[in-house]
């Protein structure tokens, strides 16, 4: 795997071009262009303020900020699995016309919407100071679940798309899991509500534990839970291997199959 990360590295400015491509068509012939990354998490956070403080009142404190410190998180998930899926299959005139290594189209659609994630932050710290909840010191542990996160999304990200070329429900069926995965991660409700006895099911779902990260450190201005993260980051590496090893055995007759 060493041997590939190389390689990867040796193409790190086709992963930069295709990073950045992926960022300009997001918001291509739009008149607003690249500042709808700014304005998309904004007028989220506008709707939700105005229904949970006006239509759905919440029992909990400050609950438009609850969820959209969750939403953000879940976006940068779900943006890349769904994206992640079928982008080999999307840039198949690019993989048959030169070698490189197939790794860095998935890449490029993790760290597009890692990128939009870390520029959504802007608006979530100013919501976090004009709301009175404020910027505690434990933010600076933002990196840390940022890096595991990420560790979590690339193998996870790598395999789906080569399997997708050779089976192409997968893409539609992703489109189906990702809600059932979405309402099995405490974003609209804390892990508190749920019954213990059923917590150790949605404490087997690694995005819970990245939500809780973030909620610790930015709702609940508390260290995020170590070992639970250090137990999600040993987890991470282990199932990058894998999901290299995967991708490895997979990609060789994809420029055949796309």
């Amino acid at each position: 795997m060493i041997k590939k990360i190389i390689e990867i590295y040796r193409y790190r400015e086709m992963l930069r071009n295709l990073v950045s491509k992926e960022l300009q068509i997001r918001y291509k012939n739009s008149v607003l262009g690249f500042f709808w990354t700014f304005l998309n998490p904004l007028l989220m956070l506008v709707v939700y303020t105005f229904v949970f403080s006006t239509i759905m009142k919440s029992d909990i404190k400050d609950f438009s900020i609850f969820l959209f410190i969750g939403l953000l998180a879940w976006n940068y998930i779900a943006g890349s699995v769904i994206q992640g899926t079928g982008c080999l299959v999307v840039n198949s005139s690019l993989l048959k016309k030169v070698y490189f290594p197939r790794e860095v189209i998935p890449l490029s659609i993790v760290f597009a919407n890692m990128i939009n994630y870390i520029l959504s932050m802007i608006i979530l710290l100013v919501a976090l100071l004009i709301s009175g909840i404020g910027i505690h010191h434990d933010i600076l542990f933002y990196p840390v679940i940022l890096l595991v996160q990420t560790i979590f999304l690339i193998p996870l990200v790598l395999i789906l798309s080569v399997v997708n070329v050779y089976f192409r429900d997968l893409e539609h069926t992703v489109n189906v899991l990702i809600n059932l995965w979405f309402f099995s991660t405490p974003i609209v409700y804390p892990i508190s509500i749920v019954p213990e006895h059923l917590r150790i099911f949605f404490y087997l779902n690694p995005a819970t534990h990245i939500v809780e990260a973030y909620l610790a450190i930015m709702y609940y201005r508390t260290p995020p839970n170590l070992l639970a993260l250090f137990w999600m980051f040993v987890g991470s590496i282990i199932f990058f291997w894998i999901g290299f090893l995967i991708f490895d055995r997979l990609q060789r007759r994809v420029a055949e199959e796309v």
